[in-house]
């Protein structure tokens, strides 16, 4: 069977059905406005995506505390929103909808992954402050009990209003460093109550959270969740006890497990590794060989534990979505960077196409000393955020109107989103 036909397979879930295995994978957008609700923006970009082709788009990080956002820009759903803020919703997924993907909501926290210029004192499993230069993250300070339940409770919630606002489910979002990723982390989670210690207290918040998110939307809707395969720091959260706990999440009643990694201070998701490509830094061969940065721990998870998996991240050619699916099991192939260049790009897959653009090959900011691969620490991280910023400024033409600009350089887009990023918090302060 040729890539095409494995790619254009319908995904039949216990919850819903997909009509093809391609997944726009949850990006941040920065798009809403200084109340964190959706906008106009949102519309115009997940209509865009939608008629990309895509069977499956997952939103960027909706926040249940807006004290605790990703970035500036986040949507925010932390309250029972008014009528007027719940029809922004309706019109977000309405767009997204309108050639019959499904749509997941991405439910999230930052803990201590908040920026100190959105907040100076941030809440985490623990007081353990991020190991990253330049002071953006303030150390946190551990969350109360009452404060966890209290946030099981807002999880649950922001899932009953993506269900009634046309949604088809949620994705938790437990990846990445994340709160809720730090609670699984031995590093950051140094808790000596209910909540840390063993690996079954570390998952219990977000266990809690999957039970009561399952208790308000019901039986009939998704609820997926997105887990690191690993940390990727000694000592940290590892593979075996990503199986433990995605074994835990099948028996909670689970539909999807999205497999990522990494976190800020090691950003594997983000295809860097100390702000280098992942085949620099010693990724398995066949992983490299197959481009999909997580794809072999998903196919050993897939061997202990029976819930479909998505993998995202690194996926260009057809024939290496194809054998995902096909050789190694992969329900669901998550496409990320691709979609802000060319949003149409699982429609030209769907059609015989061999392979999307790999666009962050181009991006540089100057010769060998000065390019991704610099020896010189500062300058990894200039180009890591500065080729992040460059897929948020083409999100940001895209939801516009305007066609993405593939000839801005590098520094030109770090320098625009940060001036972009700190107009919104000014008027968030105003």
């Amino acid at each position: 069977m040729i890539a095409k036909d494995v790619l254009a397979q319908p995904l039949q879930l216990r919850t819903e059905t997909m009509p093809n295995r391609l997944a726009k994978a949850a990006m941040t957008e920065g798009l809403a406005d200084a109340h964190g609700r959706p906008t106009e923006g949102h519309e115009r970009l997940y209509g865009a995506w939608a008629d990309g082709g895509a069977g499956l788009l997952i939103s960027g990080n909706v926040i249940v505390d807006r004290d605790h956002l990703e970035r500036p820009g986040n949507v925010v759903l932390d309250r029972a929103p008014d009528a007027a803020t719940r029809k922004l919703f309706e019109a977000w997924a309405r767009a997204a909808r309108r050639r019959g993907a499904g749509l997941w909501m991405q439910i999230s926290h930052a803990g201590r992954q908040t920026m100190r210029t959105v907040n100076p004192a941030p809440k985490s499993a623990s007081d353990i402050a991020l190991a990253m230069p330049g002071k953006q993250f303030a150390q946190p300070q551990p969350l109360t009990e009452g404060e966890i339940l209290d946030l099981v409770g807002r999880f649950a919630a922001a899932a009953r209003v993506a269900r009634e606002t046309g949604f088809t489910g949620v994705q938790i979002h437990a990846a990445h460093g994340y709160l809720l990723s730090q609670f699984l982390s031995p590093l950051a989670n140094r808790r000596t109550d209910r909540w840390g210690g063993s690996l079954e207290n570390r998952a219990r918040f977000l266990l809690e959270a999957v039970a009561r998110t399952r208790a308000e939307v019901g039986a009939d809707f998704t609820i997926a969740v997105k887990l690191n395969s690993a940390d990727f720091q000694r000592g940290g959260f590892g593979a075996d006890e990503s199986i433990r706990v995605a074994a835990l999440l099948a028996a909670a009643g689970v539909d999807v497990l999205e497999i990522s990694g990494g976190s800020y201070e090691q950003p594997r998701m983000m295809g860097m590794d100390g702000m280098t490509r992942p085949d620099a830094a010693g990724m398995p061969r066949s992983t490299a060989a197959r481009e999909a940065y997580f794809l072999d721990f998903a196919v050993a998870m897939r061997a202990q534990v029976t819930l479909p998996l998505m993998v995202t991240g690194g996926f260009r050619t057809a024939d290496a979505m194809a054998r995902a699916v096909s050789a190694d099991g992969v329900a669901l192939v998550g496409l990320g960077r691709p979609l802000c260049v060319d949003p149409a790009g699982p429609a030209k897959l769907l059609a015989g196409a061999a392979a999307l653009d790999r666009w962050e090959d181009r991006l540089e900011v100057g010769p060998w000393l000065l390019g991704p691969k610099s020896p010189i620490p500062m300058v990894k991280a200039i180009n890591g955020f500065g080729a992040t910023y460059w897929y948020y400024q083409q999100l940001r033409r895209i939801a516009a109107g305007q066609a993405p600009d593939t000839r801005l350089g590098v520094l030109a887009a770090l320098q625009r989103e940060q001036a972009e990023q700190a107009a919104w918090l000014r008027t968030r302060a105003a």
